[in-house]
Order: C-alpha cells, then structure tokens, then sequence
C-alpha cells in the first residue's frame, strides 16, 4: 500500500518567462510534517499552491491521495486545508462570528460543527474571546484564528505559508504544538517557514532556491554537512562588530553573526578555523548553518552603505524614556517605562505580541503622544519639540510603509523631499541610495511589486537618507530570509560603527542577538533589562542550564507570571 499521500512527479511552473520551479520531485507521507524552506523568491509559495490545485504545472504531474491537480481539483479540495500568508480574517467579525462563516464556506453544518467549534476552541484556547472582534486581536492570537477557521473541516493534508511570520516566540511555540497535536491525528503538514530553528524540528526538509530542488531528505543529513565547522570567537574585549566585518572578508569563512557577547563562524573546511588573535572554540553546528552554507555562503561584501555615513554627536545617551504610560480608555498599553539608550548602541525592544512594545516603540518615534511621561532624542523632548527631535530619526515600520503605487525614484523623492533635502543635495543622496543597493533596474517600478528583499533595501534607503542619528526600526525583517537578513545587518552593524544609534523590535531571537541591551516588555510593563547574555543567564534553570535567548524569552515571562501569582494569592 502507498503511504505517500502527495507525490510530486518532474514539476516545473513558468510564469511567462520566468520560471519558478524546476523538476521538482518529492513525496510527502501520510501523518507527516515537512518543512519547506529557501530565500525570498525560491518557489516555496508557488509549489504550496500547485499542491492546493490553485495552480497547474507547466510539466510534470502532482498526485494528492491519488488525484491529479490537472483532473481532480475539486476531489483534492476535499482532502486538503491551506492558510495562505495573508489568510482572509474578517477583522469586522468576531471570532465566533469568523468560525461561523468558514463553516458555511465549508458546508459543516449541525453536530458536526457544534463539535469542531469545541473542539477548535479548546484546542486554540480562544474559548474566552469568542465575543472579541478580529481586529483587535494580537498578531499570535489571530493566527492561531486563522489555523482554526483552516481546520473547520479536518483535512488529510494541511499547507501551511508561513504561518509564523510576525508573531513571538511565545505564540510561535503554542503553534508548532497544536501543528504537534495534528500529526497524531494522521494528519500530514507541509509549513513553510523562514525561522530557521521552526525548519529544524521538522523530520524532513524540501529546501528550495531559485526555484531548484537543492536538499530533500531528513533534517539531521543536511546539519552533518556542516559538523566540524562551527565555531565561536569568545573573550572578547575589542568591537565585536569591527570583528565580524574582519572575519568575513577571511576566505575560509562562509558566515559569521554575533551571538551575544561571541563571534559566530561557519568556515568551508573541517577542522580549519582561521588564524585569529582571540581565542577560537568548536561549537555545535545548527541547521542554519547549514542552510547558509548550502545556498553558497553569507554576503561577504562589508557594507557600502556604512563607508558613505558618519554620525557625529556630542552626547553620551541619545534616547531617554522617562515614565512612559500610554493608555486607550480604561485600557494600559504601556506603563511606566524608563531606559536609556548609549549613542552608538543597538537597543532591542522585546515582547509578545499584544504586550505594549509597539507602542512603547511609537511613542519614542513621536508617532503617539504618551498619556504620561516624557522622551527625548538627542537631548530635544519629543512632547515639547517634536518636529525638532523627528528630524533627527529614522524610521522603517512593521509593515512595508512606503507608497506601493509610486515608483521606486518617486519614493526616494518624496522622503527625502519630507526630510528636507532638496536641490544637489537630495540628489546626491538618492543617487548614493541608488548605487548602494543596485535600485537602478527598479527605479521606475511600482514599490508594491518589488521582490521583498528589494522593498526592505528601499525602505531602508528612504529612512537614511537624511542621516539621522537615530534609526528606529520596527520588526525590519519580518518574513525575510536569513541570507537578506544578514544583509540587512551587515548594513545596521556597519551604520553603527560609524556612530548611528538604532532601536530594534524583532521576533527573530538570532538577530536579537545582535543588540547591546534589550528591554523585554510584558503585560504593559518593563520586566527585564540587560545583555542578551544577562537575560540567559537570568533565564537559566537546573532544567535549562545553557539557555537560548529564545529560551530566555520563555522562561522570564513564565518567571513574571509565576511571581505576580504567588504574591496575589
């Protein structure tokens, strides 16, 4: 008897002249979890949807529990569940409201729904907001919505696009063991991800790239590429940044980031580390580690954009939050926050979803008034002086901010024309942005139809450009591929060496790593401060010794929750 419920035989999918897969052949058994993986562009959408039967290969078959996506779609809309990245909440509705109507969708009517909706709520815990609308329901929250509106039919055959992007460790954790719970229904899921650490808790990987098949196996085979080639600089006490770029111009090198107060690199040859003046240890290598080394290695090029900027000031703190309280009615976003940001730091902002980082993050920016409290950016108060002190900031939002319907030349105008630049030099400054970030095949495109990797390098571009000496950036790489985020940060580590300050919101603890101190806000207010290595070493336990910062992000919340608990009852 064939186990395999899909079987994905030589498929190849054009798209005019551009094609996007390229002979792939795959199975994916019954009762399975397959993780597909690969950078921005690699086909991992395009291959979910000819699964789904949305699409039709150019060549080559797929069979799904037995039916040809060509022949049989609506047979194999029978099998199958797909939460595509942007699935259609109606923000509008409540969640009770939302499972109704993808149970009229559905055709599950009766006992039968009373059942799923049970069943789902319990399994979602979402049993206690059932009244509450959409909308105002956390990124975590409404994914875990989303996963049940998906599963108001059981499926044989689950697809899961990026289920995770934006939300936190927290809520990422809840989701991976309800897609757990799943598998021992039988059910089989296939969940793309671009977290890394997600994919290696799969047992199988379809790692895709540029629309080739480049590894499809277990997990574990493709980490053993790399045993014997991880290592960390440790007992560090020059710039850790400075030493990163140096390193990665080293040819045996393949990838580097830092790890907290360490040097991580992936070098191309067992046992051969570079000959460095620091102390150099074996490390366990990590899936992403091999990932990287696979598709070729990391950028190695040091950062263009840092050798054209230098940021000059003459204050020690560049950023001060003092007692700030925002509150929506009778509701507190955020209470009583205080920290102070060195000039040249990069100062990370951590929470869950819901939790009030974000606007913690919008106060500072200037983009919301504060109910209590005062900020201040480079000595000027925000409240008293805001257009003064926005001058001097940077800003890349969440959500790609810039204006789709322009082009990518009418963009970089008009934000430099709102920063004030005018004349040679918002020219100048545009044309540095241009030959930067190799913008010229894409100045007269629309933003919104740009690759995604491209709309960061422009978002970026636009929020530089006027060389504030402060760059905030709010969950900057969100849904972006570990190799254009470690593009990305090879500008931020450079940007900083030439004197920039950034604030930094993520849900990516490996990029987290990357901050000086991090501010970790829960439930409204501040409940830790420090390095990463001092959240970690906050975080350990005797069942947990050597914690991950993502582990310490866990653990100190649960600690929070555990100690206001005790003292209540």
């Amino acid at each position: 008897m064939n186990s395999a419920l899909v079987e994905i035989n030589d498929v190849s999918k054009k798209f005019d002249l551009f094609t996007a897969l390229k002979n792939i052949q795959a199975t994916i058994p019954k009762g399975k979890l397959i993780g597909l993986v690969g950078p921005d562009g690699s086909g991992k959408t395009t291959l979910i949807r000819l699964i789904a039967s949305l699409l039709v290969p150019t060549s080559g078959d797929i069979l799904v529990g037995g039916f040809n996506t060509r022949g049989d779609p609506s047979n194999i809309t029978n099998l199958i569940s797909y939460m595509p990245q942007k699935f259609g909440l109606y923000e509008d509705l409540t969640v009770m409201q939302n499972l109704n109507l993808y149970a009229d969708i559905q055709g599950v009517l009766g006992e039968e729904r009373e059942e799923a909706f049970k069943r789902l709520l319990g399994f979602t815990r979402l049993q206690p907001f059932t009244d509450r609308l959409a909308g105002a329901l956390s990124g975590g929250m409404k994914q875990k919505l989303g996963l049940a509106c998906t599963l108001v039919r059981k499926p044989q055959l689950l697809l899961l696009d990026e289920p995770s992007v934006g939300v936190d460790p927290i809520s990422r954790r809840e989701l991976w063991k309800m897609v757990q719970d799943l598998l021992k229904e039988d059910i089989s899921v296939v969940w793309s991800t671009a977290y890394l650490d997600e994919a290696e808790k799969c047992e199988t990987i379809l790692l895709l790239s540029e629309g080739n098949l480049l590894f499809y196996g277990p997990t574990h085979k493709l980490t053993e590429r790399v045993e014997e080639r991880a290592y960390l600089i440790t007992d560090i006490h020059e710039n850790k940044r400075q030493i990163l770029e140096d390193i990665m111009a080293h040819p045996s090198v393949i990838d580097g980031t830092i790890q907290g107060k360490d040097v991580r690199l992936v070098v191309k040859d067992k046992k051969t580390p570079p000959q460095v003046p620091f102390k150099i240890v074996p490390t366990k290598p990590r899936f992403e580690d091999a990932f990287i080394d696979i598709l070729g290695g990391a950028p190695k090029e040091a950062s263009k954009l840092a050798k054209t900027i230098k940021i000059e000031t003459s204050r020690d703190i560049l950023v001060e939050a003092e007692g700030l309280t925002k509150r929506f009615g009778s509701f507190t976003a955020a209470q009583d926050i205080t920290f102070k940001i060195q000039a040249g730091e990069i100062f990370g902002l951590l929470g869950p979803n819901g939790a009030g980082k974000s606007t913690t993050f919008k106060m500072l920016c200037g983009l919301l008034k504060p109910t209590l409290g005062t900020s201040f950016v480079n000595g000027v108060s925000l409240q008293k002086a805001p257009g003064e002190a926005r001058a001097q900031i940077g800003y890349m939002a969440q959500k790609f901010s810039l204006y789709g319907n322009l082009s990518v030349l009418q963009n970089m105008q008009f934000f430099s024309g709102a920063y004030n630049l005018f004349g040679k030099e918002q020219k100048d400054a545009i044309d540095q942005m241009i030959e930067t970030f190799h913008l010229q095949p894409y100045l007269h495109q629309s933003a919104e139809t740009l690759p995604l990797g491209f709309k960061q390098r422009l978002a970026l571009s636009c929020a530089i450009m006027h060389r504030p000496k402060v760059l905030f950036l709010d969950e900057p790489t969100s849904g972006v591929d570990p190799i254009t985020r470690r593009e990305f940060w090879s500008h931020i580590n450079g940007l900083v060496q030439r004197g920039m300050t950034v604030m930094v919101t993520t849900h990516f603890m490996d990029e987290a790593e990357y901050c000086d101190r991090i501010a970790l806000i829960y439930q409204s207010k501040m409940i830790a401060l420090g390095t990463p290595d001092d959240l970690k070493e906050k975080a350990a336990t005797p069942q947990i010794p050597f914690p991950t910062l993502e582990d310490a992000f866990v653990g100190l919340i649960e600690q929070y929750d555990k100690e206001r608990n005790n003292v209540s009852s």
